[in-house]
């Protein structure tokens, strides 16, 4: 370690660089994964390194000491070609994509009316020419051809980690089921490819589960020897494989698309925050004001979340706070747990310090303070001091895409105690009320995605299990009528069902076979389950938000 020091005195760090870092495992064992350097600071003639540990979460980022430094590996950043500027001129700012079309169209622009030229596709370093006439349209997807190539199927151990978000959006679609069979292909049990299936002439295939009532699910309690299938991904999905990102919406979508992150937000600015009887160590950064970023702890009243630097100005605070509850309208109370629904645009001021504080604890959502189109929906506990937050999550107002939850989030004290679940339970129970199917915004964060596959594959579990057999034949239920059951949109339920491995082809028809090993877990989960959302003490009114004058 001392030598690790000496060299680090000797050798000067800098922003960028990459070099391994000593820290703890989860077993309180040693290691030493790689890091980048995205600060230095001088703190009592000591040097401060802020390290963020390659392919590790952020919130694991900290400020560690020359001594933790393994300087023998150190990597120095590469360096960055230089950036042109506008005509050549040093100090221009750089020109974006946007403005070279716009000069290369202005540069292509010929004066003679009789040339014709046609449209071809723009490539590196090549302006794109200007059509004088009449251009024929350029598709922007490939039309799927009878002769494309099937992709390679997944391992099974690949399928089972991705199957509860198959690959990106796909961008072509089929156009009839004919050109869907064609696509088909079996797999083994050990999941490799085993053969393509052509399409026949004159036989009829089932071949697309999601359909609005194709396929009738047969449930099976013993392991027939059949191939799965793999069905082809919902519209709406958690990564992409290919890393082509999906379009951007242009609605009032919390999704951070990250392409404004600089090395300010890349790094926790908040060391402590005190939450009634609670302190928060932040995960992430929350553009909390600049003054209050320097201070040890961050005093946050909790009845209104209003923030204070200091504790005494939270005890002047609190003897003016009437506040001993959210504010806006409670929809659910039984026992200690009550769920408030907060209007964004009638509570403004409350709506902006709870993005606040959830923006500590959530890296892929951006934050914006026009709250206007969102409701909030918060769940507290009560005591005789007060109802406490333990949790919230966001909607829009208007959704066009089925959303029913934009932010969710349970506050550290409170995770890992079932209030996760009951959150997500109580927006489905929401979507009953109001007759639609739900789905929360993509993506998830990784703790989000692991409550929502546990309680998507816990509620579907519950509904298959309960099937009776009908005149001694094997149950039947399409994959229509769980989501009308659930309010769980019909890509989730698929998309479940892959990833618990259920979905099976067998004899010619689908199948959902529950093995010994799948009923056990479940039943020992719902042992666990001991908080549900009772749709007896729900008090709740849908709006039609499309009326302007409701906001």
């Amino acid at each position: 370690m001392t030598k690790m020091a000496d060299n680090s005195a000797s050798v000067e760090i800098v922003e960028g660089c990459r070099l391994p870092v000593l820290r703890k495992n989860q077993e309180n064992e040693d290691e030493w994964p790689l890091a980048e350097i995205l600060s230095v600071k001088e703190v009592s003639a000591r040097k401060l390194y802020y390290v963020h540990y390659i392919d590790f979460n952020k919130r694991l980022d900290e400020w560690v000491t020359s001594d933790r430094l393994d300087m023998k590996k150190l990597q120095f950043p590469k360096k960055e070609a230089k950036t042109p500027t506008k005509n050549g001129l040093p100090g221009s700012r750089p020109s974006s994509p946007e403005r070279e079309v716009k000069k290369s169209l202005d540069l292509n622009v010929q004066p003679t009316a009789t040339a014709t030229t046609t449209a071809t596709a723009p490539s590196r370093g090549k302006t794109l020419p200007t059509p004088k006439r009449k251009v024929e349209p350029v598709p922007l997807a490939p039309q799927v051809s009878p002769v494309t190539p099937v992709p390679s199927l997944p391992s099974s151990a690949e399928a089972s980690q991705a199957a509860v978000y198959p690959a990106a959006r796909e961008t072509s679609t089929f156009k009839s089921r004919e050109d869907h069979e064609q696509l088909t292909s079996l797999t083994t049990q050990n999941g490799t490819a085993r053969r393509l299936i052509p399409s026949q002439p004159g036989r009829k295939r089932k071949a697309n589960c999601g359909g609005t009532d194709e396929m009738i699910k047969v449930l099976q309690y013993n392991n027939p020897q059949s191939a799965s299938v793999y069905l082809p991904p919902p519209e709406d999905s958690q990564d992409s494989s290919d890393g082509i990102p999906s379009a951007p919406r242009m609605t009032g979508s919390l999704v951070s698309d990250r392409s404004h992150d600089d090395i300010v937000t890349r790094m926790k600015n908040i060391e402590c925050i005190e939450l009634g009887r609670h302190r928060l160590k932040p995960w992430y950064f929350s553009p909390y004001p600049q003054e209050l970023t320097a201070l040890p702890i961050l005093y946050l009243c909790e009845f209104c979340l209003k923030y204070l630097k200091s504790l005494k100005c939270l005890q002047r605070h609190l003897t003016k706070c009437n506040l001993r509850h959210p504010p806006g309208n409670e929809i659910y109370r039984k026992g200690t747990i009550s769920f408030f629904e907060i209007d964004g645009r009638k509570n403004k001021t409350y709506s902006q310090n709870l993005c606040l504080i959830a923006k500590c604890f959530l890296d892929h959502k951006t934050l914006y303070y026009d709250t206007d189109p969102f409701l909030f929906y918060v769940m507290t506990e009560y005591d005789p001091k007060g109802f406490h937050i333990v949790g919230y999550f966001s909607k829009e107002k208007e959704s066009t895409e089925d959303y029913n939850v934009a932010c969710i989030l349970t506050l550290p004290p409170y995770q890992r105690r079932g209030y996760g679940k009951l959150l997500i339970e109580f927006s489905y129970e929401l979507s009953k009320v109001e007759g639609k199917t739900g789905t929360p915004e993509k993506p998830l964060s990784d703790l989000g995605l692991l409550s929502y596959r546990s309680y998507w594959s816990q509620t579907i579990l519950e509904i298959l299990m309960g099937l009776k057999p009908d005149n001694g034949e094997r149950p039947q239920i399409t994959i229509n009528e769980i989501s009308e059951i659930t309010s769980v949109k019909k890509e989730d339920v698929i998309s479940t069902l892959q990833y618990l491995n259920l979905i099976n082809y067998y004899k010619g028809q689908y199948i959902l076979t529950l093995s010994e090993d799948i009923v056990d877990g479940h039943e020992r989960a719902m042992h666990k389950r001991h908080l549900r959302i009772d749709p007896k003490c729900l008090h709740f009114t849908p709006k039609d938000w499309s009326k302007r004058g409701k906001w």
